[in-house]
């Protein structure tokens, strides 16, 4: 087992201070929106087997039978196949969906044959494989997750008393579900530049003086309001009136997978996702938007966030419970005194300190963590957690 040395990446959204108080460490002043654990090219955590700090995507090629386990790498290729985080928001990330499977393979063969350059602004995608995510709260969190039913979203529109989006009601009332979704978001998404910016200004006023009165949509307003002064002018904000507005509490989660158009606007939580960097982009970013090749991701289907509440199995192991392979996010919560619990030795593993003081105990000794702190244990590695504290235990399904 091994102590993990992250990367913490600086994106403009993110928190000052989250993740500098959870490692305990001294706030530089600059955003730091995301620690990264696992072995993402883009920022491999480091880890030291005696000759010094080596990236884990180069231990784990250098052997990867050995450090992922045959039935992983059958599955998933020679990679470790997901990829944890902390993330911390202090305003709202760009509104996005993520492609299924088969339609990254086909996304990324056909920019490989258009030659489309890997850098270029205007790429989809970055890989073939799907991404599928999961974010649990740490703080209170809020984001906005999956469309709501049209004729709430047309009430919640009507309210605001702007005519440049009346239409945009009628269709809702009028047309079958995905018929208005998709005719709606179309619409939004390709409008005149100088008349979407005046709209979204109005709705943006409106949304404020709505936000600060009491009512079940108060929040909701709020939100949206808030996201309009982060984006000004940016039709997302309009978009993102069409999805479900929810506050996690700490220990709640949502999985968000294929098609399902989503933000995260504020708040400190761990987010595990499988390892792709496949975005397409709804709004709220300066980024490209490739209208077309959205639509043909977006399921244009309303639903209720589903959200996750951790379930404990005997050995006091609580699952957050997901429908893919790559990925199996779980949580102890360790009491002073307890019993140490036996970890399953068959997949690599990733363990996160969210709070206390905890310790791994395996064959080749013990390793301590703390708020913060990050360890990898390789496939078949048997190992022993105990403590006062809560942990997060990040593996395969398979």
């Amino acid at each position: 087992m091994d102590r993990l040395v992250n990367t913490v990446r600086p994106y403009a959204w993110g928190s000052t201070t989250a993740i500098p108080e959870l490692l305990g460490v001294r706030p530089t002043g600059e955003p730091q929106a995301e620690m990264w654990m696992g072995a993402h090219p883009g920022a491999p955590s480091r880890v030291d087997r005696g000759t010094g700090p080596v990236a884990l995507s180069e231990v784990i090629a250098a052997d990867p039978e050995g450090e992922l386990g045959a039935d992983a790498v059958s599955l998933f290729g020679p990679r470790l196949p997901f990829l944890l985080k902390v993330l911390a928001a202090a305003s709202p990330l760009s509104l996005q969906v993520h492609p299924d499977l088969e339609q990254a393979k086909e996304g990324y063969a056909d920019e490989e044959e258009r030659a489309v350059p890997a850098d270029a602004p205007h790429r989809n995608y970055k890989d073939a494989n799907h991404k599928p995510e999961l974010i649990c709260a740490l703080t209170p969190f809020n984001g906005l997750c999956g469309f709501r039913d049209p004729n709430e979203a047309a009430e919640l529109l009507a309210a605001l008393e702007v005519d440049s989006l009346k239409p945009y009601v009628d269709i809702l009332h009028a047309h079958p579900e995905s018929h208005a979704l998709r005719e709606v978001l179309t619409a939004v998404l390709t409008a005149d530049p100088e008349a979407m910016t005046e709209t979204v200004r109005q709705a943006a006023a409106a949304a404020e003086r709505l936000g600060a009165l009491d009512g079940p949509h108060a929040p909701a307003y709020a939100a949206y309001a808030s996201i309009a002064q982060h984006y000004p002018g940016d039709p997302g904000v309009i978009a993102a009136m069409l999805l479900n507005f929810v506050t996690l509490q700490p220990g709640e989660a949502l999985y968000l997978g294929a098609g399902v158009p989503h933000a995260y606007l504020e708040g400190l939580g761990v987010e595990i996702m499988a390892n792709s960097d496949n975005v397409l982009r709804c709004g709220l970013t300066p980024k490209h938007v490739d209208v077309p090749e959205l639509l043909r991701v977006v399921r244009f289907e309303s639903a209720a966030p589903a959200v996750l509440r951790p379930e404990a199995d005997p050995s006091g192991e609580e699952l957050y419970t997901t429908p893919i392979g790559e990925f199996r996010l779980s949580r102890h919560v360790l009491a002073d005194g307890a019993a140490p619990r036996p970890l399953p030795a068959a997949g690599p593993q990733i363990l996160l300190c969210a709070s206390g003081e905890v310790s791994l105990r395996g064959a080749d000794g013990e390793l301590p963590l703390t708020r913060g702190q990050s360890a990898f244990v390789p496939a078949g590695e048997e190992a022993v957690l105990g403590g006062d504290g809560t942990v997060f235990r990040a593996t395969v399904t398979a």
